[in-house]
């Protein structure tokens, strides 16, 4: 492994320990590798491959760039929830199983899943909200335990930078639609900021409450019923996940929309400002490496977003036969004609 095996070689035996749910787990904090074997990866994403692969990449990418190579001197097991929460502990089971020396997580709910089914096998998580709070880590400087990595929090002032990105880009708003889902960890300060910030603006906030996708199409016919002009939507695992169909129902509403990650423009919303998640997953590599050169994640900090991207979908502006100020087009990381 270039220099790597040497510390993956001292690794223990693992200790074959059976689940409450029956399922066999066989934590490898240390496990012991035969010469030449490869060092392995498990990678646990919390959506479907057609949607979220770019996360897959990006991750591999944070690899090669530290000299690791897929099927050379690294192997890479990834697993897909497909956006069910309840596939976490089988999917985690089957990366114990596989003996992979180290995992990457993704989402809130997935981490949360590793910290009750993976003891001591190495897990670096992504994209979590707090993990502090739910007690995920002992500290945010020093994890303790056998989980770290990258948080994802929606930052005071963040929703209030959006709402002035959107005023900019399609003056005037007056009446906003807010869609949320009370039900998501957190978001009830994001909607108060939302509400502060509107309030700052001039503008007129409606929030509409949504737990289940079920509910969107009914949603989306409030708005319209209502004659909402604008629409923002607030990160959580519901919105994200049925980004393409929120995204559509905005189209077939006719309401330019701004949303929370750059994801939702890239199936066709207007625009999008917020932290850069395949920047995370390029920097889990780092802790990867790390790890697999012998750091413990009880004493890798957990890291907050460092990216974060405003997006600008044009050929939606065109349908909506808006025209985007070219100042702010200017200062867009990513425009799609």
């Amino acid at each position: 492994m270039r220099g790597r095996g040497s510390s993956l070689t001292t690794r223990r035996s693992f200790i074959g320990t059976t689940l409450a749910a029956g399922l066999l787990a066989l934590p490898l904090a240390a496990h012991a590798q035969e010469p030449g074997r490869l060092g392995r990866i498990g990678f646990m994403e919390a959506g479907a491959p057609a949607a979220n692969r770019h996360f897959l990449e990006a991750f591999k990418r944070g690899l090669s760039e530290l000299g690791y190579v897929d099927g050379q001197n690294v192997v890479i097991v990834d697993r897909w929830a497909d956006g069910h929460v309840d596939r976490f502990p089988p999917l985690l089971n089957e990366l114990i199983q596989l003996k992979v020396d180290i995992m990457v997580v993704s989402s809130t709910a997935g981490a949360v899943a590793a910290k009750a089914v993976v003891t001591t096998i190495p897990v670096v998580f992504v994209g979590v909200q707090d993990p502090l709070s739910i007690g995920l880590v002992a500290g945010l400087g020093r994890p303790g335990g056998n989980l770290t990595g990258f948080s994802q929090p929606e930052e005071e002032g963040l929703v209030g930078k959006r709402l002035e990105l959107f005023k900019e880009a399609v003056p005037p708003i007056h009446r906003l639609a807010l869609l949320w889902n009370p039900t998501a960890p957190g978001v009830a300060l994001r909607l108060n900021e939302a509400r502060t910030a509107a309030a700052r603006f001039g503008m007129s906030l409606r929030p509409f409450e949504v737990r289940d996708a079920k509910e969107l199409d009914g949603t989306f016919a409030a708005m319209t019923k209502e004659r909402m002009t604008r629409l923002m939507v607030l990160a959580d695992p519901l919105t994200v996940r049925n980004r393409t169909q929120i995204v559509e129902l905005a189209a077939r509403a006719r309401l330019p929309a701004i949303y929370p990650f750059l994801e939702f423009a890239r199936v066709g919303g207007l625009m999008a400002y917020g932290p850069s998640v395949p920047e995370l997953f390029r920097r889990a590599a780092i802790y990867v490496d790390k790890i697999l050169k012998g750091a413990k994640p009880a004493d890798l900090p957990v890291e907050q977003p460092t990216k974060f991207d405003l997006v600008i979908n044009l050929r939606t502006a065109k349908a909506l036969r808006l025209t985007i100020p070219q100042s702010l087009l200017a200062r867009a990381d990513e425009v799609i004609q």
